[in-house]
């Protein structure tokens, strides 16, 4: 769009040509009284008496008229140039209704308030978003047409540990960010930058300011987030393993112990071998224990990709109801809905959830009741139980982790795991309408 050029055209002003017309329209009274007076046959006198008075007030009324007419043009100019300045505190004190000129005052002082306002707003935003970018952990560049830095806030200064004035009208390839300017959208990479290495989230999206392509670059340092899951992650494991292993060698420490004791004796007692067959069925008992321990750890280790089919869901929920005898078990299932899954698999996490329920189910007396329909583009699947009900939540997918006597708390693990394989949820919440658990299974239908 061009810039406004003003008139360079010579001729008459507007000012110029208000007067010219208040006088012209004078010009016929004036012409009415010369003739009027010539006719009469008077004489200098009259003329310099009547006439030129005349003209001088016609003169004067010109003026009069030009300057009311011209003036609240000034002031409107001088509103209008306020505005186009940024000054938006200045008013026109004419503004009225039913009044041409203060309809017109009366807009223009509305606009600038109007202008005032949202500047303000503007104002408030941008600062809030300086502070926001200032407090956040996340790097971000602002780059012009020519991919020279314009925008930078203190956590991209510390990841090219380099100042805000040192690094203002660089190239990207001058700061090394040239390869992260050249994703597409968004990237997970790993890379050295002065500020420290490892794993970072690279997003790159583009905007226009001026007509000109603008590039705004975020970078997120991963590598201390997945630090600390993985140091979670850990100590979670680790305290598991250690309950395992403690129920496990305690007993067989013990036993251990007392059966050289009772070895050792001279002479042995009568009941030796029945205490010596005890101990050893003891540490039979609990090396069975840590063997089954390490094969759910093998299966969770190992688990293979899902070889997808197409499978008829209630065929699968079938079998799978058939397998659990404790409690009674009922479905709710619709005919023809077939899920793109690998069998084997699901019907092993069906199996968990289903196990799990009746486990909850037996001591209520209560029975255990599945249902699964197609809902938008899922198919949801539900394991309804009549237990007591989930009593927390936190720890109910921690690996190995069981309130169950005898339990290897890898069951609800290796169903969700099994699920998230096939690109779906698993989700339990207690019931709404009486006690007990809902297990959620939703899956790409």
């Amino acid at each position: 769009m061009r810039p406004y050029q003003p008139n360079s055209q010579r001729g008459l002003n507007y000012e110029r040509r208000v007067l010219l017309l208040a006088m012209m329209a004078a010009v016929p009274g004036l012409v009415a009284l010369a003739g009027w007076l010539w006719w009469s046959g008077a004489d200098s006198q009259a003329w310099l008496g009547l006439f030129t008075p005349v003209c001088l007030l016609s003169m004067a009324m010109a003026a009069y008229l030009r300057r009311r007419v011209v003036f609240p043009l000034y002031t409107l100019s001088n509103l209008l140039e306020a505005l186009r300045e940024g000054d938006f505190s200045l008013r026109g004190t004419r503004a009225r209704r039913g009044d041409a000129i203060g309809e017109v005052i009366w807009e223009i002082n509305a606009l600038s308030e109007t202008l005032r306002q949202q500047r303000l707003r503007v104002e408030e935003t941008l600062a809030l978003l300086t502070k926001v970018m200032a407090a956040v952990d996340i790097a971000i560049f602002a780059f012009d047409s020519q991919q020279r830095l314009r925008l930078i806030n203190p956590a991209g200064e510390r990841l090219l540990a380099r100042k805000a004035d040192e690094v203002q009208g660089l190239l990207a390839s001058e700061l090394g960010l040239d390869d992260s300017l050249a994703i597409d959208n968004a990237a997970t990479i790993k890379h050295a930058f002065p500020g420290g290495a490892g794993t970072f989230d690279v997003r790159h999206a583009v905007f226009r300011e001026g007509g000109l392509r603008n590039d705004l670059l975020t970078i997120t340092d991963l590598s201390q987030a997945l630090r600390e899951e993985e140091r979670r992650a850990w100590q979670r494991l680790i305290r598991v393993l250690g309950h395992e292993l403690n129920n496990s060698l305690a007993p067989i420490k013990s036993m251990a112990t007392t059966l050289a004791d009772l070895l050792m004796r001279e002479p042995p007692p009568s009941d030796w071998r029945e205490d010596a067959g005890y101990g050893l069925g003891v540490i039979a008992e609990r090396a069975d224990a840590l063997a089954r321990f390490m094969a759910g750890y093998t299966a969770l280790a190992k688990l293979p990709p899902p070889r997808k089919r197409s499978v008829d869901l209630s065929g699968l929920l079938a079998r799978v109801r058939t397998l659990e005898t404790r409690v009674p078990v009922s479905s709710d299932i619709a005919e023809g809905i077939h899920v793109e899954v690998d069998p084997d698999q699901l019907e092993q996490a069906l199996i968990n959830l289903v196990k799990n329920a009746a486990e909850a189910s037996v001591a209520l007396q209560g029975g255990v009741s599945i249902h699964a329909i197609v809902q938008a583009a899922v198919v949801r699947i539900e394991v309804i139980d009549e237990g007591p009900g989930l009593s927390g939540s936190e720890n109910l997918f921690v690996p190995f982790f069981t309130t169950k006597p005898g339990g290897s708390g890898i069951g609800l693990v290796l169903a969700r795991q099994i699920v998230e394989a096939h690109g779906g949820s698993l989700r339990l919440r207690n019931r709404t309408d009486r006690s007990g658990c809902v297990a959620e299974v939703v899956l790409p239908a």
